[in-house]
């Protein structure tokens, strides 16, 4: 089992930044890939960015450039910093981590960011 909070959320101006932090615990090993996902309401949830235990990095279109995802291994924390905010970008985000053979999916509760204009 992995435990996964997300901490940073908040409300802020269009045009400013925010840092996601998830703090994972319990058992992190294979662990696949670590991301985060938003959902707004009326609207399904959508991949922001995703990071392989490699490194390697995937990002959805429409936070290309503003937004990056990082690990600290040594913490098991997963963080993502977003910058020059839009309006759109107000949503839940949620903590995923994907592990081991059978690609179990875990999330976390969710934190809330507000993007006024």
């Amino acid at each position: 089992q992995v435990q996964l909070v997300e901490s940073g959320g908040g409300l802020v101006q269009s045009g400013g930044s925010l840092r996601l932090s998830c703090a994972a615990s319990g058992s992190m090993f294979r662990v696949n890939v670590m991301g985060w996902y938003r959902q707004a309401p009326g609207k399904q949830r959508e991949l922001v960015a995703t990071i392989t235990s490699g490194g390697d990095t995937n990002y959805g279109d429409s936070v290309k450039g503003r937004f990056t995802i990082s690990r600290d291994n040594a913490k098991n924390t997963l963080y993502m910093q977003m910058n020059s905010l839009k309006p759109e970008d107000t949503a839940v985000y949620y903590c995923n981590v994907n592990q081991g053979r059978g690609h179990t999916d875990y999330w976390g509760q969710g934190t809330q960011v507000t993007v006024s204009s």
